[in-house]
């Protein structure tokens, strides 16, 4: 089972300024609940029992509140801070800083009427947000901007920011320990999927390793009618039509899947890269292609030839949204218009992400494997609609994990190949081309259909500490 987070937890802190009108507090407050609730996020915040109105303005409320935050740090996925009024910046800066918490912050300010510019109901969070802003600098707290400078905590422009606020704590958070399984070694011939555990080690994500020879081992041990292989042969013939794939080889596929689900869950793994040739064929006769298809749609995503930031990369993407990512090539021009290209990869996109998916054999390895011993590979065209592309790598040249990240379309534009393919625009896709092969990045990378590319970009550049580059 997946371990990105379903339903997400926010501390809430409501800033207040004695000489502003206090009642704003009460009100953000009842506002605040309410929409959170509507969006299904639970939340943590003080209510009016332990500070006056809830709100935090002095240093005993910041204390009150930080002991609050600290009691739940284990939840707590991000921080929303409201400004009803213009706020006491140094108490909520100090709110964080005490909390120890390091997740990320929305910063809202509500936005005053020009028929309400009285002293007894003019706000100020206009120029409350700003101070605020220049603390949380000061502190050292990083921290995440709504759209409009100051937009109401009750209107459409916040609940969107406050959404994709979401999904920046939930990619924070699922990156945050993410544990690899490197099943395999690389193929000889991919230098280009070498990447630094050290580096990775860093951000706090760990890689585990099995040797193929340990799988090939505890196949051995399954017999054919174990309740265990019958349940993995239903979910994958489940995932593609795999009328043509003849009995015995979907037997020894499901062994596979038996054994990687088991060991993946023994050691607590979120995603996996894993080395599907040549050593599969030519001691199973099959592909893990449809494995990787259904663990991808299940998002405990899996990337080919071993390629650890492939998965990391998937991982990422699927946690932003929800939504199963694959892993392809850079593969082809199309034609002469150089706004587009296709993607490529010999069999394991996610099923729900293709038209019409069928289980077949993967043809290209075929000719050196035989066409026989590939049987497995997912063959379909990826459906049209809006794509997010993104790619993680290790640097060692610079000591530095890096990124990229951009939008694009998967179009409908005729395509006569096998495998997983797709037709895809990207705007100004020769630049970045450029930009792939100048910094050194890999043929692969990840995708899914989705709009995240912000998403990805404010938590990796701002949260994760790691340089992205957002195509536009």
């Amino acid at each position: 089972m997946s371990r990105i987070p379903q339903q997400l937890t926010m501390g809430v802190v409501i800033g207040n300024r004695g000489f502003f009108p206090s009642y704003l507090v009460a009100e953000a407050r009842e506002q605040a609940i309410a929409l959170f609730g509507r969006l299904g996020i639970k939340t943590i915040m003080l209510d009016p029992s332990q500070t006056e109105l809830g709100g935090v303005e002095t240093r005993q409320d910041a204390k009150a509140c930080a002991e609050l935050f600290r009691a739940h740090r284990d939840s707590i996925h991000g921080v929303v801070v409201l400004l009803p009024n213009f706020g006491d910046e140094k108490a909520i800066a100090e709110t964080l800083r005490l909390s120890g918490l390091n997740v990320p912050v929305l910063v809202q300010a509500e936005e005053d009427n020009l028929d309400k510019m009285g002293l007894a109901t003019r706000r100020d969070s206009f120029c409350g947000k700003i101070s605020l802003c220049n603390n949380l600098r000061q502190y050292g707290i990083p921290f995440t901007l709504t759209t409009q400078h100051v937009c109401a905590l009750n209107g459409e422009v916040f609940e969107q920011d406050l959404k994709r606020f979401e999904q920046v704590c939930r990619v924070v958070s699922s990156m945050r320990g993410v544990r690899v399984g490197a099943i395999g070694a690389r193929p000889a011939g991919f230098n280009t999927v070498r990447y630094s555990e050290k580096l990775l080690e860093r951000l706090g994500i760990a890689v585990e390793t099995l040797d193929l020879s340990e799988v090939f081992t505890r196949i051995k041990t399954l017999r054919d009618d174990d309740i265990r292989v019958d349940e993995k042969r239903r979910i994958l013939i489940d995932n593609a039509d795999a009328s043509r794939i003849p009995a015995d080889k979907l037997v020894t596929m499901a062994k596979l899947f038996v054994v990687i689900s088991e060991w993946v869950v023994a050691n607590d793994i979120d995603t996996t890269a894993i080395q599907c040739w040549t050593s599969l064929q030519e001691n199973l006769g099959i592909n893990v292609c449809s494995i990787m298809s259904v663990m991808s749609g299940q998002l405990m995503p899996s990337a080919c030839e071993v390629d650890v930031m492939g998965a990391l990369s998937m991982y990422a993407l699927a946690s932003s949204n929800m939504n199963p990512a694959s892993i392809a090539d850079w593969n082809n021009n199309f034609g002469d218009e150089r706004d587009k290209c296709v993607l490529f990869h010999c069999g394991n996109f996610a099923a729900e992400s293709l038209e019409s998916p069928h289980m077949g054999t993967a043809d290209i390895i075929g000719t050196t494997v035989g066409k026989e011993n590939t049987c497995g590979a997912v063959h379909g065209r990826l459906k049209s609609g809006p794509l997010t592309y993104f790619r993680l790598s290790t640097d060692d040249l610079t000591g530095e994990i890096k990124a990229y990240v951009g939008q694009g379309q998967s179009v409908d534009d005729p395509l006569d190949t096998v495998g997983c393919r797709a037709v895809i625009q990207v705007p100004h896709l020769e630049n970045l081309l450029n930009w792939i092969c100048r910094n050194g990045f890999e043929h692969h990378v990840a995708m899914n259909h989705s709009a995240s590319a912000e998403i990805l970009h404010e938590a990796f550049t701002r949260y994760l500490g790691v340089s992205t580059y957002l195509h536009r």
